[in-house]
């Protein structure tokens, strides 16, 4: 990539240099932490103790071996070849999994003095890019993960011996059935033996689990290193860990929150390209939530003419154009289209070619900015966003306490008691505080509608003592009954408003109707919104089997694993594809909340279709989300119900939104995946609404071979409307290198983008494929990139070695994850479940999906006295992380197990009478003593309740649109257990193997790729089940 200095001003150091010191992160990620008791101030205070890793203490467990390092040089040490080893050692076990580049190999030659839009001869001082400022002679940066440099410790390479053939599986875990600690993983140290093979087959092997890819080690050390270092955007060139919080420094580079390549060194030929296996692809977030520390997104106001573009390309002006002919001109970074610069942007450049006012102009120095666009870009006048709730009232909601939960969340959201950071208003690019009493942005006008066979409208004007009601019976043609007093500031109708929320589970108690009607609600809200767009927040309890677009029983259980389950995944009903199509064209978007009754049958598919193109309605083709409880239990379930009706109210939410994605001469966009509307390949995205965690996957195809002397550039270009009612664009703009084979881009793969990006790939061919067909191909995907390292990139080892690379260590386990996960899992699964989770990974950016396919485990009970609380700089000091497996539960422990979705607080059988009365208060001694339905702990003065309850406050901060609440899961009393063994996904569980056999299994499969005994076979089963050298012919 190009050289830092060429985006800035004149003079500055480089700071790649060695000498030059990484501006330390300023405080970043500081939940409120509760203090220490004063009981707890003094550090030897024995009940502190009492639960830190002193072997005397009555409930510790063993202390978690120090941490490994993480990153590494790039270079690989095999088994055996340490000093004193004996190489032959390696030939005989099966080999090491290696994770660096190999020294063995021709190390790449990188070119000097690489510019965009320059050749390699430009003398210095006269490069015309990035507006002229000179070279240095640096070429692309040399940094992988191991520029985390503050956390490297020993570079321990990973070099477990694995046979064939993995030796058979233990036990699935079951709750009801305590077990060993090592009852779930491939017992350490069991022979594994094969009696024949392909060439290069080892004859027996030991595989060890400590000696394999971990993913906490990767997660811990990059969190540690940014708690006191900034990520600049363009110095290093490979992004942080999904999973880690930092605080990212804006160099003209987007930050990886708002955009990742999966490659930051590209391949200039599609040749190069497949020789990795790679996908190359962008993952797009572009209303990512910033955090604490980092500047504001820039909004640039060029009036009437709007922002300067590219005549040719329409790209927008970014700081990656150059300005020849003495600023005359400027060159599209794009397509090299040379553009007359207008009079009113017009600034003489220096001897260098950098504009004089280039300091000045945040569009030329930022990668992400937005701009207001005059009315050519509007589609109708803005106006502040409009809230539509649309409450379900009928039999079950009121049974089940799900329409008090609903209404209670709805008051908190609207009219909560103080502000916090994230009920901030950054419509003008910058945070402001909201007032208490009115959660949402100024302006925003809200109204209520509730439904069971009838529609029932309310009048909320401020003047009313009251809301006034009134009842449509007419479902079969619904109209909007009522001008004034439907939207209403929330503000000025506060009493009314909250009068109504707060009596309606009261005036329905007597009313059972069981049976809802939601297509005609959402038809008249639709058409209460036609004129202005705006955002429906939708509650459903029932499946809705009244009045037009009834539902029925689809799902019967009799089609599961057959090629005819996919039908159940999409929508059957004109009805509401007509409905998702108007609501697209009026730019509304729909949230749904849906409970479930007793787990029992929804019909996802058709109220959360997951259709993106042909088909795609409702949510998801609106940009919406769904909220999902399928076994919904007042009180437990309503804390999280109103956490995330509050999230969904104060995220950064547009609507009217249109994207377009444009890349470098020579690439081209080859298909789009997410929750969204395409009418043409190659038209413009289409969202109802989108909002602050919603992620797009873009893939790009070559039409051409890029220039290795050039820089490849992407541009993501977002339309929308404010919440306070502007019309907006904004601009994501990324850089990455050029270079004539993969080599580069191996070294600078970005693994969290790669797996998001096959993820929604696969559950978008859900709908196509059957699901063993899909999991075939994500085993197949895992083995060619993998297979592709081994045979081009990791230089001459042995046969039988694993060799991964460097920034790909953990790409196995993630892709195992996904494998158990509810959309892709194999067995039986509820439709409604994996429908759910199939239209949330193809939304999910990759914060949230890393957590979902890893999630992270924390030990309670064996806590430092530190752990939980605020070091000297004021980041909490978090404990280390340990493997999803259930070797590594100690008897007598207390975990903390979270995925982003579901935070669970599993409990030993065995755990201390001590450890409990510290944590949930005095008489609650035993299990049997604590209440599973509480959805939080305890506020109590003992240091470890407050270590605690700072931890899951962090966490809080570090997740997705989720809600975090705690639910108790007991060892042996809970059915909330088998949530914790399906999590536990190093196992063997989920219908899928253990993370030991599925390296052995993905290990064989390179090596048949590599002796050319991999065949093709268009119909052969792909399920993990069968282990055959058969591959599926790709999506």
């Amino acid at each position: 990539m190009s050289e830092y200095t060429m985006y800035h001003a004149l003079g500055h150091q480089d700071p790649n240099h060695p000498e030059t010191q990484t501006q330390p992160a300023p405080p970043q990620f500081q939940p409120p932490i509760a203090p220490s008791p004063q009981d707890y101030q003094h550090p030897n205070l024995s009940q502190a103790n009492s639960y830190s890793n002193i072997p005397q203490s009555p409930y510790a467990g063993t202390p978690p071996p120090p941490q490994e390092g993480y990153g590494q040089p790039h270079g690989q040490l095999a088994m055996g070849s340490q000093p004193g080893g004996d190489p032959g050692q390696v030939a005989s076990q099966m080999g090491g999994m290696n994770l660096g580049e190999p020294t063995t190999g021709a190390r790449h030659n990188r070119k000097k003095n690489r510019h965009a839009f320059h050749t390699l001869d430009s003398p210095a001082g006269s490069s015309a890019a990035f507006n002229g400022a000179p070279s240095t002679g640096q070429g692309f940066s040399d940094l992988s993960q191991s520029q985390y440099v503050g956390a490297q410790t020993s570079n321990e390479h990973i070099t477990p011996a694995m046979s064939q053939f993995p030796a058979a599986a233990g036990e699935a875990f079951n709750p009801a059935k305590p077990a060993s600690r090592g009852s779930f993983s491939h017992p350490i140290g069991t022979p594994m033996t094969s009696s024949g093979g392909p060439p290069g087959s080892s004859q027996q092997g030991r595989v060890d689990p400590e000696q394999i890819p971990s993913v906490p080690r990767s997660r811990d050390g990059p969190a540690q290193y940014f708690q006191d270092h900034i990520y600049p955007t363009l110095e290093h060139h490979l992004p942080p860990p999904a999973a880690v919080a930092f605080v990212a420094h804006d160099q003209g580079n987007s930050s990886p929150k708002f955009a990742r390549l999966t490659m930051n060194n590209i391949p200039s030929t599609a040749e190069a390209l497949t020789s990795t296996g790679l996908p190359l692809g962008l993952l797009l977030q572009p209303l990512a939530p910033l955090q604490a520390g980092e500047q504001p997104i820039p909004v640039l106001d060029f009036g009437e003419s709007g922002p300067p573009r590219c005549r040719r390309c329409r790209a927008y002006i970014n700081p990656f154009m150059t300005f020849p002919s003495g600023g005359n001109r400027f060159v599209c970074n794009m397509c090299t289209f040379p553009n007359e610069v207008p009079t009113e942007y017009f600034s003489p450049t220096n001897p260098q070619g950098v504009r004089v006012d280039r300091d000045q102009r945040p569009e030329l120095t930022r990668g992400t900015v937005e701009f207001m666009v005059p009315k050519e870009y509007w589609a109708k006048d803005p106006v502040a966003l409009r809230w539509m709730f649309l409450i379900d009232v009928g039999q079950e909601a009121v049974n089940k306490g799900f329409l008090e939960g609903f209404c209670e969340g709805l008051v908190g959201a609207l009219y909560g008691d103080a502000p916090s950071e994230e009920h901030t208003d950054v419509a003008d690019g910058e945070a402001h505080p909201i007032e208490p009493g009115g959660q949402l942005p100024p302006g925003s006008r809200v109204g209520i509608v509730t439904f069971d066979k009838d529609i029932h409208f309310y009048n909320l004007s401020a003047g009313l003592e009251k809301a006034q009601m009134m009842v449509m019976p007419d479902i079969e043609d619904p109209f909007v009954p009522l001008d004034e007093g439907l939207f209403v500031d929330p503000k000025e109708s506060k009493d009314v408003i909250m009068t109504l929320l707060t009596q309606l589970p009261n005036m329905f108690a007597t009313v059972k109707n069981p049976e809802p009607a939601l297509l005609p609600t959402l038809n008249a809200a639709q058409a209460a919104m036609a004129t202005t767009g705006g955002k429906i927040v939708c509650s459903l309890s029932a499946l809705p089997t009244w009045g037009p677009g009834r539902l029925f029983l689809r799902d019967d259980g009799k089609i599961h694993n057959t090629e005819s389950e996919k039908k159940l995944f999409t929508t059957e009903h004109p009805g509401w594809k007509k409905t998702a199509d108007k609501m697209l064209q009026s730019g509304v978007g729909v949230d749904f909340f849906l409970a479930a009754p007793n787990g029992g049958y929804l019909d996802i598919a058709t109220v959360d279709n997951n259709q993106s193109v042909e088909s795609g309605h409702v949510s998801a083709a609106t940009g919406g989300e769904t909220f999902y409880y399928p076994n919904f239990h007042s009180p437990r379930d309503t804390t999280k119900l109103s956490k995330e009706i509050k999230h969904t109210l104060v995220r950064e939410t547009g609507y009217q939104a249109l994207m377009k994605v444009r890349c470098s001469n020579g690439l081209q966009v080859s298909s789009y995946h997410g929750n969204f509307v395409q009418h043409t390949f190659g038209a413009d995205l289409e969202f109802g609404a989108v909002d602050a965690d919603k992620a797009i996957g873009v893939l790009f195809s070559y039409d051409g071979k890029l220039d290795s002397k050039l820089d490849a550039h992407f541009q993501n270009a977002l339309l929308y409307t404010t919440s306070t009612g502007e019309r907006r664009v904004r601009c994501c703009n990324i850089v990455a290198s050029v270079s004539e084979g993969g080599r580069e881009g191996m070294r600078f793969v970005d693994q969290d983008a790669v797996v998001n990006i096959i993820a929604k790939e696969a559950a978008t061919k859900m709908t196509e494929r059957a699901l063993k067909d899909v999991r075939g191909a994500l085993t197949e995907k895992t083995v060619d990139i993998l297979a592709g390292y081994r045979k081009n990139f990791s230089g001459s080892h042995p046969p039988g070695q694993l060799v991964l690379p460097e920034n790909l260590k953990e790409f196995g386990m993630y892709t195992l994850g996904l494998l158990k996960s509810r959309a892709f899992k194999g067995g039986h699964e509820p439709t409604d479940r994996r429908t759910h989770d199939m239209r949330m990974i193809k939304s999910m950016g990759a914060l949230e999906l890393s957590l979902y396919l890893y999630p992270r485990i924390f030990p309670v009970h064996n806590l430092t006295e530190q752990d939980g609380f605020a070091n000297e700089n004021g980041h909490l000091i978090m404990p280390p992380s340990i493997r999803a497996s259930f070797s590594r539960i100690e008897e007598g422990g207390v975990y903390i197990v979270d995925n982003g979705q579901i935070c669970l607080l599993w409990i030993h059988s065995h755990v201390s009478p001590n450890l409990l009365e510290d944590l949930f208060g005095d008489g609650r001694s035993s299990l049997a003593s604590l209440d599973p339905f509480s959805p939080s702990l305890p506020i109590l003065e003992t240091h470890l309740n407050a270590q605690v309850r700072n931890i899951l406050q962090y966490l809080a901060t570090l997740r997705g649109s989720k809600a975090l609440t705690v639910q108790l899961a007991r060892q042996g009393l809970d059915g909330s257990e088998y949530e914790f063994a399906r999590l536990l996904v190093e196992d063997r569980n989920n219908e899928a193997q253990s993370y030991v056999d599925w390296l052995v299994h993905v290990h064989r499969h390179i090596q048949l790729e590599i002796t050319g005994q991999r065949k093709k076979d268009d119909g052969t089963d792909t399920s993990l089940s069968n282990l055959s050298g058969m591959r599926p012919p790709y999506w």
